[in-house]
């Protein structure tokens, strides 16, 4: 006769049922809807030194007990943490901040418990309001007071055991509800709360903290090949000391070089970039590499590794700091290509694969293969690029191209170089989709270069900034405005003569907190393409030296330097936060403010982006955001005509003349009338 299988084991109805063991079901608060949260925490938002951190949540529980939050933050995993409460903004959403002190990386949370003093305080209030006998309610206060005293020490104890006490010998509703309703016994309480049963969000939340430069830069770009004074000799690093008052006079804090490497002879490029170079021709410095040395050297025609350091220090004597060009790949002459060709994509004809972006063709350059077998020993490599001009004084670095390379390498070079030198930072030139470039600023690029270079009109100007300045995205992506560069010579520049260049260069100095501009071209109104529809320059400095009459009369250098006195003297224009547009009715005006916090700085900007014509509008202001009302008259004072207007309302007239004015940058105050000032205006 066959066995009969046995049945499997089961579980008893007990344990089939039973919560898991981690779940403690008496936690009843939740918290979600966590900002700034970036991608679900995956990410750090972005600060600077002695920036708020501005955080709100939805916390709530079941029932009608009422609950109580609190933010935890905490440098490392060595520091102890810090606390500050949360106040509730209604409908269970609560706000609370902090302020971030020290560079590096914070780490924030909440905790959310119930609180059961006030619950008990707010219905104590409701019964003795509706005459109810309290002499019960009365004793489980003092128990929750006394409670408090417990986790309480020192002024604060005494105080609430002799609440306690006070409370229990209550003999009528009115004395009791004197006791309940003061408020010196909330704030005591609060501060020993009852944490038995605590929800502590899901996720630690990280926060990266830079130096004020991260926020709050003006750059200058700087072939140092062509500062030589004489026509045709290449520039060295003492030819561009002479060059620093010069820049330090335009008011400009960050001195940008492009790479200062040696420069291939394979394949160079030819003035215009032409495939046939001559002798002569210098060649792109961003085709890095020769016989002389690969990233860590330098062009023998600029000087000296000495030569360099010498030029950081006078720099930094002109209170500018020097940026550095990274741009990982190399020449057909590179190191590399000899010592590690597995670095590099091969051909099928055994040559190696030269950059190209159809159809344009770099042939020489040669990009990076971060597909080789070899990445580690490939990452190393690039890291150590990074630390060796960390160790000669550099700290600010402009990444060539990121976007080409992998995300995940420059999420572990940027957080592994930050971690041993946090005031490190670096700009991401990444010309590419936004959601890349967003990408990248998430990893951990300081900055970013954007669009702005080719948003012109006021509905781009002002959906884009929006954007950058009034979503999300603020948490993490730090832009940085050109209005210019040496690879672009937008459209508005090539037909839109001086003015144009004066309207851009207010904007991106306005619109943005850093900037930059690639000199001495943009100064001196360079506009001429190399063909038509191009963006390129006819002979374009990427490939031959320049030489240039910096005291030509129709340099912009004392406009430029006008316009960054002004960004200094006035801190609304050094955060975005910020950034209001305000309705104007012709199309060929854009108005918006900037403000300060606490309105104590309000800067309005009105720019003429018809650089041909004359144009003239109405505004309509919002007099909240610059913290205004209807009924004063306020005072504008322009800081670029030096003109004072006084405007009541928000409609006000303006009037713009791109030769002369492009824009007005008004500082914006409510007057307060003495009798000579109504003598005079009248």
């Amino acid at each position: 006769m066959p066995r009969t299988p046995s049945r499997p084991e089961t579980l008893r109805e007990s344990q089939r049922h039973a919560p898991p063991p981690q779940l403690d079901g008496r936690l009843r608060v939740a918290i979600e809807g966590v900002t700034p949260e970036v991608d679900c925490g995956r990410f750090p938002i972005k600060r600077v030194v002695g920036e708020m951190v501005r955080v709100e949540a939805d916390v709530f529980a079941d029932g009608h007990d009422h609950v109580a939050c609190r933010i935890l933050y905490w440098q490392d995993a060595r520091s102890e943490s810090r606390s500050v409460p949360m106040k509730p903004l209604g409908n269970d959403r609560w706000r609370g901040e902090f302020r971030v002190m020290n560079l590096g990386r914070y780490h924030y949370t909440i905790e959310g418990w119930v609180d059961r003093f006030d619950t008990w305080r707010d219905d104590l209030i409701k019964r003795i309001a509706a005459a109810q006998e309290v002499q019960v309610e009365l004793l489980i206060g003092a128990q929750l007071i006394e409670a408090a005293a417990a986790r309480a020490e020192g002024d604060d104890a005494d105080k609430l055991r002799a609440w306690a006490r006070r409370l229990r010998a209550a003999k009528d509703n009115e004395s009791a509800q004197a006791l309940v309703r003061n408020d010196d016994l909330s704030s005591i309480v609060a501060r020993h709360p009852e944490r038995d049963l605590i929800s502590r969000y899901q996720r630690d939340l990280g926060v990266v903290v830079d130096r004020e430069k991260a926020r709050f830069s003006t750059w200058y770009e700087l072939f140092p090949r062509s500062c030589s004074p004489e026509a045709g000799r290449h520039g060295t690093f003492r030819d561009c000391e002479a060059r620093l008052s010069y820049v330090a006079s335009m008011g400009f804090d960050v001195l940008y070089l492009p790479p200062i490497h040696p420069i291939g002879r394979t394949f160079r490029k030819g003035r215009n970039n032409s495939i046939a170079a001559g002798p002569d021709d210098v060649g792109s410095p961003w085709a890095i590499g020769s016989t002389e040395g690969g990233h860590t050297s330098i062009h023998p025609a600029l000087g000296t590794l000495r030569d360099f350091r010498r030029f950081l220090t006078k720099a930094r004597d002109h209170g500018l700091e020097v940026a550095l060009d990274i741009a990982f790949q190399g020449s057909p002459d590179h190191p590399y290509t000899r010592d590690h060709r597995e670095w590099f994509q091969m051909r099928p004809d055994g040559t190696i694969q030269y950059a190209e972006n159809p159809p344009k063709k770099y042939q020489d350059i040669y990009p990076l293969d971060f597909e080789t077998a070899d990445w580690r020993a490939l990452w190393t490599e690039l890291r150590s690029v990074v630390a060796f001009w960390i160790d000669q004084g550099v700290r600010i670095f402009r990444v060539d191209n990121p976007h080409t390379k992998p995300f995940a390498f420059w999420e572990w070079m940027i957080g592994d170089i930050k971690t041993a030198h946090p005031d490190v930072l670096f700009l991401a030139e990444a010309f590419t989709r936004p959601r890349v470039m967003y990408r990248l600023a998430k990893l951990g690029f300081s900055q970013s270069y954007t669009y702005f270079t080719w948003r012109n009109t006021k509905e781009e100007l002002t959906a884009y900034f929006t954007e950058l300045t009034q979503t999300s995205v603020r948490e993490y992506f730090r832009p940085h405005l050109w209005p210019a560069t040496p690879d672009i010579l937008p459209e508005v520049l090539q037909t839109g003569g001086r003015p144009a260049f004066m309207s851009r260069l207010i904007l991106a100095a306005t619109l943005g907190t850093s900037y930059g501009i690639y000199g001495p071209a943009f100064e001196l109104c360079e506009n001429v393409p190399f063909q038509a529809g191009s963006e390129e320059y006819m002979y374009s400095e990427k490939y031959e030296l320049k030489q240039r009459d910096l005291a030509a009369p129709w340099s912009l250098k004392d406009f430029i330097a006008r316009i960054n006195r002004i960004r200094k003297e006035n801190p609304a224009l050094q955060s975005d936060s910020e950034l209001r547009f305000h309705e104007i009715d012709n199309p060929s005006l854009i108005c918006y403010s900037k403000a300060t916090a606490d309105r104590s700085n309000v800067i309005l900007i009105i720019v003429n982006i018809d650089h041909l014509r004359t144009q003239a509008g109405w505004t309509q202001l919002d007099l909240a955001a610059l913290g205004l009302d209807a009924t004063h008259l306020f005072q504008a004072h322009d800081l670029l005509g030096d003109g004072t207007y006084m405007w009541q309302g928000p409609r006000n007239y303006v009037e713009l003349t791109p030769e002369s004015l492009p824009a007005h940058i008004l500082t914006v105050q409510r007057w307060v009338r003495t009798e000579r000032d109504f003598d005079s205006y009248v």
